[in-house]
């Protein structure tokens, strides 16, 4: 969780930072990855001025931290923020096992997916925090 932590530091959105860390079956890190722009983008003045206008263009950490890995490379995921509904999906598809948050997201549909795939969700309140 420390990783996700770390790893959402380098949002440039300054209302929601989500950094999100991918371990392989050796429980090695393969990956983080935080929500942000596409890769090269550019945003124009005023860009973050209006929340709700730029947020169809945020790509959120867990999407862009399966861009990192192949399906079935990743047993656990830990992230700062529940999955919303469609990262969840995403996590399902490829195959992570295991995925721990810090924070709740109410309008997620990622507990009910969950069970139905048979992926262990869990909130973590108590890990190292590294002087956080």
């Amino acid at each position: 969780m420390a990783l996700a932590h770390v790893a959402s530091l380098r949002s440039e959105d300054p209302f929601r930072k989500v950094g999100a860390a991918a371990l392989d079956f050796d429980n090695r890190v393969i990956a983080t990855a935080y929500n942000g722009l596409a890769p090269g983008f550019d945003p124009p003045p005023g860009f973050w001025d209006d929340r709700e206008s730029r947020q169809k263009f945020m790509l959120h950490a867990e999407v862009n931290l399966c861009s990192l890995f192949r399906r079935g490379e990743v047993k656990l995921v830990a992230s700062t923020t529940m999955p919303c509904t469609a990262c969840m999906q995403t996590l399902c598809a490829y195959g992570v096992r295991e995925i721990y948050y810090r924070d709740h997201y109410d309008c997620s549909e990622a507990p009910e997916i969950a069970r139905l795939y048979g992926i262990h969700l869990e909130q973590v309140s108590d890990f190292p925090t590294c002087g956080m």
